[in-house]
């Protein structure tokens, strides 16, 4: 009986999450530039003897062959493009951080092999800048949440009414509605935000460095507060990374709070 020959291509990636798969194999899952998230298994990488084991760890750039599967793909070649994870995980602000990221992005593409340029730019762009420090781990983390969901169509509204469209800036602030809100649609507990902490969000979303690097610790707090509870809002549920980031400047239960809005 004639098989059909399995197809081969050929994709860069980050490594987003690994699982171990029997005795020596493990189960890879990558954002690809071009496929879109890819689940493979990569086969006998658990042996102290294999040859590309090491490049198949979370927070690699790696460029990849691999067959298409029935079910998973197999990779079969894996050449490291820039492993940004030994700069990350000896800082623990840009680590937990930066589990945020791979998580987020794990969970924004539920649909495999959607190609998402767009998002797997974001994530190369965020752990570059975790892994060279240009900007505080935080504020990197809160920039690229804000800038994936609006890749998910979730961009919340931080000018005019999310609601009415009516032009701002507003003073309350609706995580169920999406942003900012007027005095004519607000619901009934809608929080009520500096005006500074939104152009502090403006800032991050926009990547105006300048201004969000000068914001003072409130509106930072206030910011990841919001940013943490509009992710956790549409995802319907919340990131197991998201409470171990380290936020020292972070106000306890912030996002909590906010979410009780619903």
């Amino acid at each position: 009986m004639s098989t059909t020959p399995k197809a081969l291509y050929r994709d860069e990636g980050i490594v987003l999450r690994t699982q171990k798969l029997g005795e020596a194999d493990r189960i890879v899952t990558v954002l690809t530039r071009r496929t879109g998230k890819v689940r493979a298994v990569a086969k006998g990488v658990r042996r102290t003897k294999s040859k590309f084991g090491a490049r198949l760890e979370p927070f690699s750039h790696v460029d990849l062959q691999l067959y298409t599967g029935r079910n998973l793909d197999i990779v079969s070649q894996a050449e490291s493009i820039r492993s940004y994870g030994p700069a990350i995980v000896i800082d623990y602000p840009a680590y937990t951080a930066g589990t945020a990221v791979l998580e987020t992005a794990d969970r924004l593409t539920a649909e495999e092999k959607e190609p998402s340029l767009r998002l797997f730019l974001l994530v190369v762009g965020a752990l570059r800048a975790l892994s060279e420090r240009t900007h505080p781990a935080g504020l990197v983390l809160d920039a690229f949440l804000l800038r994936a969901m609006s890749v998910a169509g979730w961009e919340p509204a931080l000018g005019d009414c999310a609601r009415c469209g009516v032009e701002g800036p507003h003073r309350h602030f609706s995580v169920p509605a999406g942003g900012s809100v007027c005095r004519e649609c607000r619901p009934t507990g809608s929080a009520m935000p500096s005006p500074v902490t939104i152009e502090h969000m403006e800032a991050l979303l926009s990547g105006d460095w300048t201004t969000a690097e000068a914001s003072e610790n409130a509106q930072r707090r206030e910011g990841s507060g919001l940013v943490a509870a509009l992710l956790q809002w549409h995802l319907e549920r919340g990131l197991r990374s998201l409470p171990l980031v380290d936020r020292s400047d972070v106000a306890p239960r912030r996002e909590a709070d906010l979410l009780r809005e619903a």
